[in-house]
C-alpha cells in the first residue's frame, strides 16, 4: 500500500516515488535478463559457428580404372602356295643303240659319255680313252685313241694316234633320245668333221654304205 508518510518522510512527492520503483524495476529486468544470458553461455552450450564460415570437405577423387594393356595380337602367316610339282628331269641322250651291223660285239652304243666306242669290226672302228668335252646339244665332241691308216698302207700297218670323236643328229629313235650318228677323224692328217660320211647308230649301218 502507498504510504503517504514514508513517502512523506523520505522527502519524496508520489510522483518521484512511482519514478524511482518504476527505475529499479527496470533495472531488475535488465538484471534478470543479463543473468538469463549469462547462465545459458555458462552451461556449456558449444558456440555456434558463423554462418559465415563455410567447412570445406575435400572431394573424394573420382576412382579410376587401372589401364589393361592390350592383349597383342597374333596373326598367323599366311601359308605360302605350293609350288607346282617338278618334272623329274629329262634322261640325257645316248649314243645311239646296239642295232643292224652294231648289234653284236659292239661297245659304248646305248650309253651317255661312253669311255669306249666300237663298232665290232677291225682295228679302225675302236676309240678308246674317250674324253668328252660336250654332251646333251646338238652335237657332243671328245678326244681319244684310234688305229690311223694311211694312204695306202693296210690295216695291219695302222697306229695309234690321237682323234676327234663327234657324235650328232640328236633326236628321237624308237622312242628313245639319242645322238643318231658318230664319227671320227685325225685333224693332225688333214681330216675334217664330214656329216655325209658316218655310221648312223640308229639303224646300226654305215653311211654311205661301203
Amino acid at each position: 500500500m502507498f504510504n503517504a508518510q514514508s513517502a512523506a518522510g523520505s522527502g519524496r512527492s508520489p510522483v518521484g516515488l512511482a519514478r524511482h520503483r518504476a527505475a529499479l524495476g527496470a533495472v531488475a529486468m535488465a538484471g534478470i535478463a543479463l543473468a538469463a544470458v549469462t547462465g545459458c553461455s555458462s552451461g556449456g552450450s558449444k558456440p555456434v559457428a558463423s554462418s559465415s564460415t563455410v567447412a570445406t570437405v575435400p572431394a573424394t577423387p573420382a576412382a579410376t580404372t587401372p589401364t589393361v594393356p592390350a592383349t597383342p595380337v597374333t596373326t598367323t602367316p599366311a601359308t605360302p602356295p605350293s609350288p607346282p610339282p617338278t618334272q623329274p628331269p629329262a634322261a640325257p641322250p645316248t649314243l645311239g643303240q646296239p642295232a643292224g651291223d652294231f648289234a653284236h660285239g659292239s661297245s659304248g652304243f646305248g650309253l651317255v659319255k661312253p669311255a669306249k666306242i666300237f663298232n665290232g669290226g677291225d682295228p679302225t672302228g675302236l676309240v678308246t680313252n674317250v674324253v668328252w668335252s660336250s654332251w646333251g646339244g646338238a652335237q657332243a665332241t671328245a678326244t681319244g685313241t684310234s688305229d690311223y691308216v694311211g694312204p695306202n698302207q693296210s690295216v695291219a700297218q695302222g697306229t695309234e694316234q690321237n682323234a676327234t670323236v663327234v657324235a650328232f643328229n640328236l633326236g628321237t629313235c624308237d622312242g628313245k633320245l639319242m645322238y643318231q650318228a658318230v664319227e671320227w677323224y685325225f685333224p693332225q692328217h688333214g681330216q675334217k668333221f664330214s656329216a655325209s660320211q658316218y655310221e648312223d647308230v640308229c639303224t646300226g649301218s654305215y653311211v654311205p654304205n661301203p
